[in-house]
């Protein structure tokens, strides 16, 4: 399955983020890819609630949904939306971040809302509390598609092997991690945790990710990693995306995935132990 990551720096706009996106996309199906994912927040970049509750909209009504659905169709696609940030109809108003798996039809075959909440102070003036914002997901999700089943997580998921162990006991063969990773856990944590995520499930894992700085209407300005990597069953790095906004396309081989779990096969070795 010819796959392409996409890297972008999605700003606070998302009328123009779309405009941008979709003109990756149709590129990466220039190039052959049937499988195109997309990073986390690939509709707003935004350090600013006020100017979410602005540009944001429901599920229904989102306008970059509704785009890149159809845009699918049209090139006959799979497409994962890394995430969007969208209104809920919770009471207290928070957003949910939600990927989305979209069939060649253009069809929404899976929702997953990110369950992990950033609430972290990675240095004396770099604090992120995304469940002031965000509300959490609940439920683990996997999209069988025609190529494989897909476990979907989004970004600091990445720190709770456990899901990712729950997602290949339930049948997935790729992992999916599109991000917006701080710069200061990226360099230090980014490459090893996806690498160990690979090896300890025996899956391909597809982390598009967010890069630079982020232009903004208001608000702070925030800064991403890049680095958007992909990595094989066996844990070899595969692509490694820099940090500069681009289109890194790859094959998928699921023999890769047979493979590594005939030669050390981890998902049969899970025995049940006693709380310490």
């Amino acid at each position: 399955m010819r796959t392409a990551l996409l890297q972008l720096s999605s700003s606070d706009d998302p009328a123009a983020n779309l405009v941008v996106v979709k003109e990756m996309i149709a590129k990466a199906a220039g190039q052959g890819a049937q499988f195109v994912l997309t990073p986390e927040v690939t509709n707003c970049v935004s350090t600013s609630t006020t100017r979410q509750r602005e540009v944001l909209q429901h599920e229904e009504e989102d306008a970059t949904l509704y785009g890149l659905r159809r845009q699918a169709a049209e090139l006959g696609i799979w497409l994962l939306i890394g995430s969007l940030a969208l209104k809920t109809h919770d009471p207290d108003g928070r957003f949910a971040n939600r990927s989305f798996m979209i069939d060649p039809n253009g069809k929404i075959i899976a929702r997953y809302d990110k369950i992990h909440m950033f609430d972290v102070q990675v240095t004396e003036t770099e604090t992120f509390r995304e469940s002031a914002n965000y509300r959490p997901g609940t439920k683990a999700v996997i999209a069988d598609t025609d190529f494989g089943t897909v476990g979907m997580t989004v970004c600091y998921d990445l720190r709770f092997g456990y899901l990712y162990s729950a997602l290949a006991q339930a049948g997935a063969r790729i992992l999916t991690v599109p991000a917006a990773f701080s710069p200061v856990t990226g360099a230090a944590h980014w490459e090893s945790l996806l690498r160990a995520r690979a090896i300890e499930t025996g899956c391909f894992v597809l982390a598009p990710g967010q890069t630079g700085t982020h232009s903004k209407t208001r608000g702070k300005t925030r800064h991403t990693y890049g680095h958007s990597l992909a990595v094989s069953p066996w844990g070899e790095v595969l692509i490694d995306a820099g940090t500069e906004p681009g289109i890194h396309i790859l094959e998928l081989d699921d023999s890769s995935v047979t493979e590594a779990r005939r030669k050390i096969p981890t998902l049969t070795h899970v025995r049940p132990f006693d709380d310490p």
